[in-house]
């Protein structure tokens, strides 16, 4: 039924596309508070998001949808970034979900998961259509609280730390979030709350720089830039496979579509896109760093998304420094990438931990084609993608470090392939269930050829150019490089540290000892002054010393 309102919809041109896109969702999310309608759910776990597409197809066609009246109203539009992310995402949701409904065939304790399957999906659709400040602030709050329910859902002793580390981070991150959007309402004229308004004032506002740090803070946590990265590794690898693919694809990039929207790129900011810039490329060669020492194909898939992310980040910061306008769509173009790769590969390793080394081959060379993608294998979406991003990263010393790290994510992607290759089914003869592995390799298809189709669509750059012998050289010997220094790295594989997912995170864990003995020993003191007798001598005290003041001063 929700595909068939939708090609209605579409065939009749009636503008209702946005309206389904965020309320089809939403409906869903409510018929869970009724048991008998929440157990049949799973079924349309691949039609939700079907809406959502259709809306991304035909962005600009329809008016802006506006809820409300004149006093308060919550406005949704799309922007081509934000058009072009909800549609990948929402080809991620349809295939995550279809492999979510199968994969909860059977579990008596589904219920849990999906109501946060249906809360992240709003919120994840609704971040890429929010057009104004309270209404995107909202919908990434629900969106974060679904995705450290759905991290809950793991069955690892770890599930239940790793959601409350996610949600805590993810809180943390929106209070800093907060007062930057407080701050941008109040330098917008005439009271607007969207973000075009927003923004378009920023530059001239009072209080630009300090707006400019919370939601750098804010939105850097979000997007897992160091060093508040580490809940990455922990969400990721504790999250059920379907989880764990929507989240690395989908729901991370709701910081990246925040990044494009809120920083002013008509403006030459250098004091605050440079040092962003460097961040992110220290964490995309910190997030391999890390990465090659990992052994479970989750982990090293997180580490990668840190780079990935890093790197992606750095492109914004670069063209925050230039004052560079189509740096909103080269990200969203790099960052749509990322999404159906990370999302899709997530999805191969659950595929490959049910099949048999008899029919491992058919599965793992579609992930070989696209996890190369990253580094920028020719061809592929990641050459692409690298070849959108690489003007904005100059000539200089980010221009070298952005190969260094192709390299990089070559060697991870290699030792991605290898411990993947290793985490096969008991049975040599076992096969994935076949809904699994159409939706797999339908994201890995989707993977190779979405970027193409988005690259003849969008004004991105002159394809002929990407497709030259020089760029085509230029995107292959970083990719051939990383794979040797793979190759090499192997024999030295026993001497890597093992460090444990969550790095630095790990490291502060330590560390809530010492908080704990701290906050006995404050405890200890407030209990001793509460008592009538100390209480009553320092309110002497500090009467005495405050009449002291006044005779001093007068």
């Amino acid at each position: 039924m929700i595909g068939s309102i939708t090609l209605a919809a579409v065939v009749f041109e009636v503008p209702v596309l946005l309206p389904l896109a965020l309320g089809v969702p939403l409906l869903l999310l409510l018929a869970c508070a009724f048991p008998g309608l929440r157990r049949r759910l799973p079924g349309l776990f691949a039609l939700a998001p079907v809406p959502a597409l259709a809306a991304a197809l035909l962005a600009g066609a329809e008016p802006d949808l506006v809820l409300g009246n004149a006093y308060f109203s919550l406005t949704f539009a799309l922007d081509a970034p934000g058009a072009m992310l909800l549609g990948v995402a929402a080809v991620l949701w349809i295939f995550a979900g279809a492999y979510a409904a199968r994969w909860l065939r059977g579990r008596p304790d589904r219920d849990g998961f999906i109501v946060c399957w249906l809360m992240t999906l709003t919120g994840s659709v609704g971040v890429f259509l929010a057009a104004d400040l309270i209404g995107f602030y909202f919908l990434l709050a629900v969106l974060s609280v679904g995705a450290s329910g759905l991290v809950l859902q793991g069955e690892g002793p770890d599930a239940f730390r790793a959601s409350a580390l996610y949600l805590g981070l993810a809180l943390l991150a929106e209070a800093f979030l907060l007062a930057g959007l407080l701050l941008l309402a109040l330098a917008t004229p005439d009271g607007s709350l969207l973000i075009a308004d927003a923004v378009a004032a920023l530059p001239g506002s009072p209080w630009r720089d300090l707006t400019l740090l919370l939601l750098l803070v804010g939105l850097g946590m979000k997007a897992g830039l160091l060093p508040l990265h580490f809940w990455m590794p922990i969400a990721y690898g504790a999250a059920p496979i379907p989880a764990a693919a929507v989240m690395s694809g989908a729901v991370v990039k709701a910081s990246i579509i925040a990044l494009v929207r809120f920083l002013p790129f008509d403006a030459a900011l250098p004091s605050f896109g440079l040092p962003l810039a460097a961040l992110g490329l220290l964490g995309a060669l910190y997030g391999v760093a890390i990465g090659i020492t990992q052994t479970q194909p989750k982990l090293i898939l997180a580490y990668s998304s840190v780079s990935q992310m890093g790197f992606l980040v750095a492109v914004i910061g670069m063209g925050l420094a230039a004052g560079d306008p189509g740096t909103a769509l080269a990200a969203a173009f790099y960052a749509a990438h990322h999404l159906l790769v990370k999302g899709g590969l997530f999805l191969a390793v659950g595929v490959v931990m049910l099949t048999g080394r008899r029919h491992l081959w058919p599965m793992l060379l579609p992930a070989a084609v696209i996890a190369l993608g990253l580094g920028g294998l020719p061809l592929t979406g990641g050459a692409l993608a690298k070849y959108a991003a690489k003007d904005f990263m100059g000539s200089g010393l980010a221009a070298t470090v952005a190969v260094v790290s192709s390299i990089a994510t070559t060697l991870l992607m290699v030792h991605f392939l290898r411990r993947l290759a290793a985490d096969t089914a008991v049975d040599p003869g076992a096969r994935a269930p076949s809904v699994l592995v159409v939706c797999w390799l339908a994201m890995a298809l989707a993977s190779v050829a979405l970027p193409w189709a988005l690259c003849l669509l969008l004004p991105l750059g002159a394809l002929p150019e990407a497709l030259s012998p020089a760029a085509l050289w230029a995107a292959l010997w970083p990719v051939l490089i990383g794979a040797a220094i793979a190759v090499g790295l192997d024999s030295l594989r026993r001497a890597l540290p093992q460090i444990p997912a969550g790095d630095l995170g790990v490291a502060l864990g330590r560390l809530g000892g010492l908080v704990a003995a701290a906050g006995r020993g404050f405890e200890t003191i407030d209990t001793f002054a509460r008592r009538w007798a100390v209480a009553s001598i320092a309110l002497l005290v500090v009467s005495l010393l405050f009449g002291y003041a006044l005779m001093a001063q007068g």
